[in-house]
């Protein structure tokens, strides 16, 4: 009876709560991964998003070191020969940039301002070789340039889409800073579509607080998963104007690349008119549909607008439909046009409304 007794109270006050201590750690283990113990091969591990204290909501990468390895490979240093800038200064000039992989064929894309005036041109890639770039084409309009290479086994970037990016987004910035190798910096977008900052005839560019210095130009904006955004093209270089910085959209670095190595040129829409912006008075707003418009100024002889019948002193309002906003987003409207098709111009002239179609020509080369 004694030992009936002792058993049952060993069960009792032992056993029981024993098991049921080792069964509540078990379940907090399986529900509470960092409560396990960490072991050599714990210690390798990325950190898991719990252990990391930070909120389900939170979907940004702790490192962007997969980034930069998938998108680093497709970033050039370019180093240039300069003709010599007058009789007197007989040297030649060596200046750096980056540029950036675009097509396996060997296609890159660099900002025209890298190569301009270049006796030579020489591309390293990241794994060490040296290969002579040729120059496919320039567009100096949106300061970009397609050079070509003949190397095997080259490394083209991925393609993001900066339509999609927002302001806030992290975004990285890589490039040859100052000759001393390919380096990376680290920022946002701090806005996109800037525009009359007078620093290309086109302008529509990512601004970004991810240092771009000297010899960086040519090189890539990317996103947190290593997708060209941007070409880097300028600083903002300024009294107080740090990480203040420039690139041109992926896309529209793109369609230059596309267009140069089809064409040999930059294909935009062109109307053959200059004009300057005005305001309209509310009454008047209200009847057109448009708070602003534009004064024709001068029709070149020839071009579209002169053959479909405009004149100096008119006025439009609607392009395609769309109100005037500003001269950035009709220029845009309008180089966005393929080059024969129609665009329809609402213009006011002696007080009577005319519609006008208007034949795209092609923007004479500069």
């Amino acid at each position: 009876m004694k030992d009936t007794k002792n058993k049952t109270l060993f069960i009792e006050y032992i056993a029981k709560p024993v098991l049921l201590g080792l069964l509540v750690a078990a379940i907090l283990v399986l529900a509470f991964p960092q409560f396990r113990p960490q072991t050599d091969d714990d210690v390798t591990d990325l950190m898991t998003l719990s252990q990391s204290n930070l909120g389900a909501d939170w979907i940004g990468p702790v490192s962007y070191a997969n980034a930069v390895s998938r998108a680093a490979p497709s970033v050039v240093n370019i180093y240039t020969l300069q003709a010599a800038r007058s009789r007197s200064d007989a040297s030649n000039r060596i200046s750096l940039g980056s540029g950036v992989i675009m097509q396996s064929d060997g296609l890159l894309l660099t900002n025209h301002h890298v190569i301009e005036g270049a006796v030579k041109i020489l591309v390293l890639l990241y794994d060490g070789r040296e290969v002579p770039a040729t120059v496919v084409g320039t567009d100096p309009e949106i300061d970009l340039a397609v050079l070509k290479i003949e190397a095997d086994n080259l490394s083209p970037i991925a393609l993001g889409e900066p339509s999609q990016a927002r302001v806030g987004d992290i975004v990285l910035a890589i490039g040859n800073p100052s000759g001393i190798g390919q380096s990376v910096t680290q920022g946002i977008i701090s806005a996109k579509g800037r525009n009359g900052l007078r620093l290309n005839i086109f302008e529509n560019f990512i601004q970004t607080d991810a240092a771009i210095n000297s010899g960086s130009s040519g090189g890539a904006l990317i996103d947190a998963y290593g997708n060209l955004l941007g070409i880097n093209t300028a600083t903002l270089n300024n009294v107080g104007s740090t990480g203040i910085s420039f690139a041109i959209p992926a896309d529209a670095a793109a369609k230059v690349l596309t267009d140069i190595a089809q064409y040999g040129h930059v294909v935009r829409g062109w109307l053959g008119i200059s004009a300057d912006l005005g305001l309209v008075s509310p009454e008047v707003s209200n009847e057109l549909g448009a708070t602003k418009i534009f004064r024709v100024s001068s029709v070149a002889s020839g071009g579209p607008t002169e053959k479909a019948g405009l004149k100096p002193g008119d006025i439009i309002f609607k392009i395609d439909g769309l109100p005037v906003i500003d001269p950035h987003t009709s220029i845009n409207q309008i180089t966005n046009v393929t080059p024969g098709q129609p665009v329809k111009l609402s213009i006011i002239r002696q007080d009577t409304v005319i519609e006008f179609t208007v034949i795209a020509g092609n923007r004479p080369l500069h």
